[in-house]
């Protein structure tokens, strides 16, 4: 089974992308992320003529989760528990029968935090420490876990293209990674680092300043599994090519391969 999330940046305008990506890549469970649309906008239409269930957790304009896959779950829980009052649309869970039990895949979209010094800077902590919060339960259920998404953070220096010009980034702030290493001390496993110590593995690469011909990039979208996932990973990989694409995403699908067959109906 593979499993692969992507930062679509937009779903309405980039459906002929993500189609295209769908023909060839064919993974069993996509988790998307900034799809920008109220769930009544979203093209399913598009999707499900592939044959894939659709789940959607939108906002008008901004933010927006998805979860495609080619069965349909048992279960969709819409939104990151902790906040009741928070508006903005970036968590999806749902579970899926698999043999031996239950696989649970959570799309999510983590804020971006800059400017630093704006009140946008301690929503991103606060809204990790109910990640923290989430992982921690789901992990007590011992049973495998995917937390899918765009992240918005640079774990190490060697996962940027040059640390000195994200040094006071929000992306890369010694808070914000210390946040993403506490969810790592909880047992969660970043798939990607499990399977390759190599640098330049990137993820996103910004329209500006000719960052993507120049592979000025940064690593900020990531599988992490829990032990019982990690246990089944057996490869990953980057699909950089699509950035290269025509009206491409700033981001590109980081997909994971594993050990995971969905169970008969």
């Amino acid at each position: 089974m593979e499993i692969a999330t992507w930062n679509i940046n937009g779903v309405r305008a980039r459906i002929e992308t993500l189609v295209a990506w769908l023909k060839e890549a064919g993974p069993d469970i996509v988790c998307l992320q900034e799809i920008k649309t109220v769930d009544e906008g979203f093209p399913r239409g598009e999707i499900e003529a592939l044959g894939y269930h659709v789940a959607t957790h939108g906002q008008k304009g901004f933010n927006g989760v998805a979860i495609l896959s080619k069965t349909t779950p048992d279960e969709v829980t819409n939104g990151l528990a902790g906040d009741p009052e928070d508006p903005q649309s970036r968590f999806l869970e749902a579970v899926y029968s698999i043999e031996g039990g239950a696989l649970r895949v959570c799309a999510l979209y983590l804020p971006n935090g800059n400017p630093v010094g704006s009140e946008k800077y301690p929503y991103k902590l606060a809204w990790m420490e109910r990640l923290h919060r989430f992982a921690e339960s789901r992990l007590a259920l011992e049973e495998p876990l995917i937390l899918a998404g765009d992240y918005n953070v640079i774990p190490h220096g060697h996962d940027c293209w040059n640390p000195e010009v994200w040094k006071d980034d929000a992306l890369f702030l010694p808070q914000t990674r210390a946040a993403f290493q506490a969810l790592e001390g909880l047992g969660l496993t970043d798939a990607v680092r499990a399977t390759s110590d190599a640098t330049g593995l990137y993820t996103f690469w910004d329209y500006q300043a000719g960052a993507w011909p120049k592979n000025y990039g940064i690593r900020i979208d990531h599988l992490m599994l829990s032990p019982e996932a990690a246990d089944r990973l057996l490869e990953t990989r980057i699909d950089k090519h699509v950035r290269g694409w025509e009206k491409p995403s700033d981001h590109v699908p980081v997909i994971g391969r594993f050990d995971f067959r969905f169970r008969e109906r």
